[in-house]
């Protein structure tokens, strides 16, 4: 899992083009909007594209469930993996 949650972060750094930001500076439990790394609705949508296009995976805006998947990058790792 600590794999996968170091590809999550490298790809948020690379999604959202985060220069100043390495993924040791991303703590995996932190809250990745808001008050926590201060993502915002415009760069879910990257992410949520970014992770759609690596994983496969389905993400629907409007649902509470993504909005839990993407709390943090732990949370987006058990998402993944699943």
């Amino acid at each position: 899992m600590q794999q996968l949650e170091l590809e999550i972060k490298q790809l948020i750094i690379d999604s959202l083009d985060l220069e100043d930001v390495s993924v040791n500076d991303i703590d995996t439990n932190e809250a990745l909007f808001g008050d926590g790394l201060g993502l915002d609705s415009i760069d879910a949508l990257e992410l949520g594209l970014a992770l759609k296009k690596k994983y496969e995976i389905v993400l629907k805006s409007t649902s509470e469930e993504s909005r839990r998947h993407f709390y943090s990058v732990a949370t987006l790792a058990e998402f993944v993996k699943n």
